[in-house]
């Protein structure tokens, strides 16, 4: 229980410390509105909070809005604002719907005018006006989750897909100025890819996404290839961006809590990109050579792993890295792992994460879970909540990537 009370408040500190309030607040301090309207268009798993903070410090100065989340994360009205919660990672109706709120929330702007624009991860499925049919972008990306393909080449692809995408809704907004803030949900913070930049010049090439194509053997029509050739914005003139919270914020406040819990904590990475299952074995595989260690000591981890669906099972990336580390930290005494989704939902689930000790892989047999058949079949929340080891946060109004732990306490 001491194990599970260290890993609460890291998880905890972490996720306070990862909150947008007091990064936009610094933003639009250095901000510079003109004398025109400021309409605020915000999307994102962290589009609620990166708004209601806007809202707070500008109030009567914004005209009008839009706000674009996940289902289950807007968390109240907000002044002027029109709210709206879609899917995700696959867009559908009401993804489509809110994209056209937004665009007809900009319709009409002058060169006076300022659209302030929010972002966060999540964005691309949120936030979209398919240039193909609805039923056709849903089977390209779920192609694309299903073998693996990691965000910056998810969003290579699908950006050419979309109206608003890749640069194209800052060319909406014209005349009116663009300043965007956004909070980076990507390894690297590439502006032109977290929520597949809507407002940022187009850094990808027509010939990437076929590449990308040609790599996972994709299934696409005639009208998608054409497409994917088709030119991007390059420049736009009318658009300033502040980028703000990373994965490496994250890491750094649970490498704070955990000093002030007693361990001596090392951060191995904050770009941690490999499988979710590889990264829960190579966790493992540290706890277990440093688990006689005289002293508590922890090990973190910051990034986005990606999961290879080959089963139907129910789960997410840091619901399998858990799962993954499992069978190689059995019976160790005093030794945990635990992984999180900085949003507070990972997958398609109401898990966070999860959580794994040294005595998991014996309880989970008493109960009957078979940790391999599990993993193959991608389901990892039926086989962690069978001992409790299912992490339930609730989305928690920031997205900044993935968190692991090693916990070894003396």
């Amino acid at each position: 229980m001491a194990l599970y009370a260290d890993a609460q408040r890291i998880m905890r500190a972490a996720l306070d410390a990862a909150l947008p309030d007091a990064a936009v607040a610094r933003a639009l301090e250095r901000a510079r509105f003109g004398g025109g309207r400021i309409v605020l268009v915000a999307i994102g798993k962290a589009a609620w909070q990166m708004a209601s903070t806007a809202c707070a410090l500008l109030g009567e100065r914004i005209s009008h809005g839009v706000v674009i989340t996940k289902y289950g994360h807007a968390m109240g009205e907000l002044q002027h604002m029109r709210l709206f919660e879609a899917g995700h990672p696959v867009p559908d109706a009401n993804s489509l719907r809110a994209a056209d709120a937004a665009i007809d929330a900009v319709r009409g702007l002058r060169a006076e005018d300022t659209v302030l624009f929010l972002v966060s991860g999540g964005g691309s499925a949120l936030f979209e006006k398919p240039l193909i049919s609805l039923e056709e972008l849903e089977d390209v990306t779920q192609q694309l989750l299903a073998c693996g393909a990691n965000i910056v080449e998810l969003n290579t692809v699908r950006k050419r897909l979309s109206a608003v995408k890749g640069g194209r809704f800052a060319q909406l907004c014209e005349p009116a100025r663009v300043f965007s803030i956004v909070l980076s949900d990507i390894l690297g913070d590439p502006l032109d890819m977290i929520a597949s930049g809507p407002a940022f010049p187009d850094q990808s090439t027509g010939e990437q996404a076929l590449a990308i194509v040609g790599k996972y053997g994709l299934c696409i029509s005639e009208m998608v290839r054409a497409l994917l050739t088709r030119e991007t914005p390059k420049r736009l003139d009318n658009v300033v961006t502040e980028i703000t919270g990373s994965v490496s914020q994250l890491c750094n406040a649970a490498r704070e809590e955990c000093l002030r819990l007693g361990y001596a904590p090392h951060v191995l990475t904050d770009r941690l990109c490999c499988t979710a299952r590889d990264a829960g074995s190579f966790l493992a595989s540290i706890a277990r050579f440093h688990s006689g260690a005289a002293h508590s000591v922890a090990y973190i981890a910051g990034g986005e792993t990606v999961v290879e669906l080959k089963g139907n099972g129910k789960g997410g990336r840091n619901q399998e890295i858990a799962l993954g580390a499992v069978e190689g930290i059995a019976g160790l005494e005093n030794v945990a792992v635990f992984s999180i989704g900085s949003d507070g939902t990972d997958g398609p689930t109401d898990a966070a994460g999860g959580y794994v000790d040294g005595t998991t892989a014996h309880r989970m047999a008493e109960r009957g879970v078979d940790v391999q058949a599990h993993l193959r079949n991608n389901d990892a929340y039926a086989a962690l909540d069978a001992v409790g080891g299912l992490i339930k946060t609730g989305p928690t109004g920031t997205n900044v990537n993935d968190l692991s732990v090693v916990l070894i306490r003396r």
